[in-house]
């Protein structure tokens, strides 16, 4: 990873929570902490991912996370889909931005592009 953490503005947090939630829970990121009306998206015990409410505007942004393989990008897209987002392009190869660049796109309540990506090549004990 190379950043320490990302903090998101969000107009309705308990929708947010339950999006993102839901929807990370397939990439294994999971909700650690909340407070102060903020809510910390992590693995091991450390949030990286932050989602906090606030009044003023923020323009939509796009946000990849890491995916382990192409089968959680799948979950995480279907995950996403069921918890109020948005399709913003289904689970595919994007050859254009690498060889083996798997992704999917989905927009969160707030129109915030949030997408899952891995880059490893498929191996025989993976799906797809």
């Amino acid at each position: 990873m190379i950043f320490d953490h990302i903090v998101l503005t969000v107009t309705d947090t308990e929708k947010s929570k339950y999006f993102y939630a839901t929807a990370l829970a397939a990439l294994g990121i999971v909700l650690i902490k909340e407070e102060d009306g903020c809510l910390g998206f992590g693995t091991n015990g450390k949030p990286s991912f932050w989602i906090c409410k606030d009044g003023k505007f923020q323009k939509p942004i796009h946000i990849a996370f890491i995916a382990k393989n192409r089968k959680s990008i799948d979950e995480f897209h279907e995950a996403a889909i069921l918890a109020g987002g948005r399709d913003n392009g289904k689970p595919g190869l994007r050859e254009h931005y690498q060889p083996n660049y798997y992704g999917a796109f989905v927009l969160d309540p707030d129109g915030h592009n949030i997408e899952a990506v891995c880059r490893l090549a498929t191996t025989s004990g993976q799906s797809h």
